[in-house]
């Protein structure tokens, strides 16, 4: 009987990527997916999500486990708080791309990032604070539904402005 004859192949895998090192540093100051979970209080899922999204980047081990540096943890505890703050993935992953990859952001890296977003943040707080100032009063939604915004916005002159709550977006009511 003849049997057909095995030939063993070594690395199946398409390429095993080592973790990332900044210089000068070893291997373990690299964490696991787990260690940065548990440290973000960000779940497993949303961390490969987030990878999936280019906000965060983990390297493979030879076991094929995902390893990220530590100054991930804060890229991932900054997009958790600008996601509180309503910005979108894409407005997070444009921010942070302009953070180094493969070395922890300095002071003044993140400076200039949260500069553009605390003008963003700045920009906000007005459009809330005048919604609370007004929220009692004719905000121009031309919603005449009111007997007091007849007095307010009269056959509804803020709709020539254009559409939505006119006076709370900054123009002011005609005279």
């Amino acid at each position: 009987m003849c049997f057909p004859k095995l030939i063993p192949q070594l690395n199946l895998r398409s390429r095993v990527i080592f973790p990332r090192k900044q210089k000068g540093q070893s291997v373990q100051h690299t964490i696991s997916i787990g260690q940065l979970a548990a440290r973000t209080g960000v779940s497993v899922s949303a961390i490969r999500f987030y990878e999936t999204e280019r906000l965060i980047m983990a390297e493979r081990n030879a076991g094929g486990q995902r390893r990220f540096l530590r100054s991930d943890i804060r890229r991932l505890s900054f997009v958790k708080i600008a996601q509180q703050f309503g910005f979108s993935i894409g407005q997070i992953r444009d921010e942070l791309a302009i953070l180094p990859d493969g070395r922890t952001p300095t002071k003044a890296d993140w400076a200039r990032i949260s500069q553009n977003f605390r003008d963003a943040l700045n920009d906000r707080i007005q459009t809330l604070t005048a919604l609370r100032d007004n929220l009692d009063g004719c905000i121009g939604c031309g919603c005449l539904s009111l007997d007091r915004c007849a007095l307010y916005n009269p056959d509804d002159q803020a709709g020539k402005h254009g559409s939505g709550p006119r006076y709370l977006m900054g123009d002011a009511p005609d005279v």
